[in-house]
């Protein structure tokens, strides 16, 4: 991603490369989490690695490979302020299929996604939707195919909506690839912000097919251990002890490209009284007029 990210100039010895991490490092880890995450905060690609930034990349664009993705499109609600220092803490309410909650939400916010008080336009900052949409990514760098596996948690900006030319929303550029019977695997896939709206959102295009080589590394790093992780993730109970719920990671309301940048938490939301007959969003079309507040992780 950047020179801050390469540990060696020489690249890393094939015979350490791949060693998990013997008992000597774990115990200067003090118990912290190795997962590795690519946040576009700030319209900026930026490498979480335990929940802490360690490196950021200024560049408008990065290829990739798309080794994983999670099987739904999710939602997540929360409803007080998130504290980005708590990782991995469950939402609220979620729902790994985007349409009920999941059997591990303690306090469900409604019987299903589509029906959902929080679903309407306005629950949230603004306009916005208080719960919000959300697809998780495994991915790896074009340039280092055999290297960590990333996870992409992306937003409704990013996922939704037609494509202009070669800036393609994920599912837009999804449906491209399988117009041409060509899996999203089988390709180097370049991510770049959009430059023409203010909150971080990123598009896709096609840089080039694999090899069979190639191919074949992606393939067998999506059914990695890190892989499966980056798109279903265990969080942990609020109250810190383990859990083996499955939910999708939290992400921050914002309305703004400053408020983007400064913050990861999403403002406490004030009770308020349900609108008059409202009306929860059933479709994706219904939510395209919220996605200038949309969050961006």
């Amino acid at each position: 991603m950047s020179n801050e990210m390469t540990l060696f100039e020489g690249g890393v010895p094939s015979y350490i490369k791949d060693i998990e991490g013997d008992e000597t490092t774990k115990a200067l880890m003090g118990g912290g989490s190795t997962a590795k995450r690519i946040s576009i905060r700030g319209g900026i690609f930026r490498m979480v690695v335990g929940g802490k930034e360690v490196a950021k990349n200024e560049a408008r664009s990065m290829d990739v490979v798309i080794v994983k993705a999670a099987e739904h499109v999710a939602r997540q609600y929360y409803a007080g302020t998130y504290n980005p220092d708590s990782a991995g803490e469950a939402p609220d309410c979620w729902s790994s299929d985007g349409r009920k909650p999941d059997a591990g939400v303690e306090k469900p916010q409604g019987a299903s996604c589509a029906t959902c008080p929080q679903n309407i336009a306005g629950s949230g900052q603004g306009k916005s939707r208080a719960c919000r949409f959300q697809q998780r990514l495994a991915v790896v760098m074009a340039g280092d195919l055999e290297g960590d596996v990333y996870q992409l948690a992306l937003p409704a900006t990013s996922i939704f909506g037609d494509a202009q030319g070669t800036k393609m929303p994920l599912h837009a550029y999804g449906r491209y690839l399988a117009g041409h019977g060509i899996p999203v695997t089988a390709v180097v896939t370049e991510m770049k912000f959009d430059t023409d709206v203010e909150t971080p959102k990123l598009t896709f295009r096609p840089k080039r097919p694999l090899d069979e080589a190639e191919y074949n590394t992606c393939k067998a790093q999506g059914g990695t251990p890190d892989a499966l992780s980056a798109v279903s993730i265990v969080v942990a109970k609020r109250d810190g002890t383990a859990d083996t719920r499955k939910a999708e990671a939290p992400q921050p309301a914002k309305g703004s490209a400053q408020e983007a940048e400064a913050s990861t938490a999403p403002t406490v939301r004030q009770t308020r009284s349900s609108p008059t007959a409202p009306q929860a969003a059933t479709t994706v079309e219904d939510v395209l007029s919220s996605w200038d507040t949309d969050d961006a992780d």
